[in-house]
């Protein structure tokens, strides 16, 4: 009656009674069946391993690794590397996996049981990788656990030798760059002292020290040219001596003895003002200074002679040998004269030089910041080579001497006790579950299809009328060979008309 109308839980239980055999019989031949199917099924025994993770024993700030890729990218890279087929065909070869195959096949299936698993950290913001694990299925525990720990060595060597390759790399990398920043450094350096000799004495820097030579050229200069014009004026006086010394005896005397002490004041007073000119610009140890200053004292010694020493000179200039001796002192002023000119166009040439090179102190400067940037650039770049060179080559150690991040095995491959495909229970429960399923769902679909009246609530269904009387089923024979009257025709002879008397 199942669909006919609402039913209540006896009406279950009465079907479930009704259908207890329908509902048993595959509740107990589909597990059977379910157990017969997983012993056929080969075992799949799996070998599981820890490997950690452990980070650098040195401390980051004193040796930076040269290592400095994501974990989980690396170990992608390496689970490729390592399931490449150069890798697994000796393993494969080693155990003699999934003999019969192909070879392709055989590498696929090698593959497929392999499994990397990764270990997320449970600290938040940790960000690192704490480990992984390594399993291997296969049909056999010993294969299992054997090929489980060579996968294991192939990652442990795979990581130590790709750091210490990254290390290496790294280092001969930087050797070779440092090899060309310092041939170009040396080339700038040598660019720089090129220059710095070309233009010496124009470089930045040196104003001061060449506007102080220019200011001391001018006084030099100055000194000179006034040094010059008393030689010149020593001349004028030793020529007009000697023009008085053709003369008359008589007459050239007293004018000669009278014009000497004129002159020799003259000279003192221009000695005087060089000693002071001097003066305000030297130091009282300059040679020139101490020059002028003997030639006053001499010159004052001089004119505080007696008038007769005076006299006396005076006549003996006009001796023929004074003549001489005047000409000889004509001859050594005008030495003097050319010495001092020839000092002075030295002079004049140094101040014209000094003069050069603080015009062309703004070209020079220019070129010089260019060459210098350069330089410093170089030297810059140089020196950060170096230090990440030094870095690198501890780097490089600590990865021999096996400080820095290794995988280490925690725990060794396991020996799997039972396999873990088929699982016999699990078949069991299957097949219990889809037998009661399908017992259920056969006697659902008979008791909808059912229409055979079993109880007072099917023929109110039916007829909507009450039940005035039940008839109790009988336990003969007869009764049990007798056929039930669907409930359709019962139902039609029920409302049919009743038939039209004759007559």
């Amino acid at each position: 009656m199942l669909g006919h109308r609402p039913l209540k839980l006896e009406d279950y239980v009465a079907i479930v009674k009704r259908r207890a055999l329908l509902i048993a019989a595959p509740a107990i031949l589909l597990p059977i069946l379910a157990l017969l199917v997983s012993a056929t099924i080969p075992p799949q025994f799996v070998s599981q391993t820890l490997v950690l993770i452990e980070q650098q024993k040195v401390p980051d700030e004193y040796v930076k690794p040269v290592v400095s890729s994501d974990l989980d990218q690396r170990l992608a890279s390496m689970k490729e590397q390592i399931l490449s087929r150069s890798r697994i065909e000796p393993i494969i070869q080693r155990f003699n996996l999934f003999p019969g195959a192909t070879a392709d096949d055989r590498l696929d299936h090698v593959r497929k049981n392999i499994e990397i698993k990764p270990i997320k950290s449970e600290i938040a913001g940790a960000g690192a990788l704490p480990g992984f694990f390594i399993s291997y299925r296969a049909s056999d525990a010993h294969t299992a656990q054997q090929v489980c720990g060579e996968i294991t060595s192939l990652f442990v060597n795979e990581n130590l030798r790709a750091r210490e390759q990254s290390a290496q790399g790294t280092t001969s990398f930087i050797e070779s760059q440092l090899a060309t920043a310092k041939a170009n450094l040396d080339q700038q350096d040598a660019k720089l002292a090129d220059f710095q000799r070309k233009f010496i004495g124009r470089l930045p820097g040196e104003e001061n020290t060449n506007l102080n030579m220019l200011n001391s050229v001018n006084s030099q200069l100055a000194a000179a040219t006034q040094a010059l014009s008393q030689l010149q004026q020593q001349k004028a006086y030793q020529e007009s001596m000697l023009t008085q010394m053709t003369h008359d005896v008589s007459l050239t005397a007293p004018v000669a003895s009278k014009a000497a002490p004129d002159e020799r004041q003259t000279q003192l007073n221009a000695l005087q003002a060089q000693a002071d000119d001097l003066s305000t610009r030297y130091t009282p140890d300059y040679p020139d200074l101490i020059a002028v200053r003997r030639k006053i004292a001499d010159l004052r010694r001089e004119i505080g002679r007696s008038p007769a020493s005076a006299a006396s000179a005076a006549g003996r200039v006009a001796d023929p040998a004074g003549v001489q001796q005047l000409r000889a002192q004509i001859q050594a002023t005008n030495q003097g004269i050319s010495a001092k000119q020839s000092e002075q166009a030295q002079l004049q040439g140094a101040i014209n030089g000094y003069q050069g090179r603080l015009q062309a102190s703004p070209q020079v400067e220019e070129q010089y910041k260019a060459l210098t940037r350069d330089y410093q650039t170089a030297q810059k770049f140089y020196d950060e080579l170096l230090a990440k060179m030094n870095q690198s080559k501890m780097a490089t150690d600590l990865e021999h001497r096996q400080q820095g991040e290794q995988f280490r095995v925690m725990d060794e491959p396991n020996l799997p006790n039972s396999p873990e495909y088929p699982k016999r229970s699990r078949f069991l429960l299957v097949g219990l579950a889809a037998g009661l399923l399908l017992g259920l769902g056969v006697s659902a679909l008979l008791e909808y299809r059912d229409t055979a009246i079993q109880t007072e609530d099917d023929v109110f269904a039916f007829t909507k009328l009450p039940t005035l009387a039940v008839i109790a089923r009988s336990d003969s024979a007869a009764d049990a060979d007798e056929v039930k009257i669907p409930a359709w025709k019962f139902w039609i002879n029920q409302n049919a008309p009743l038939p039209e008397k004759r007559g």
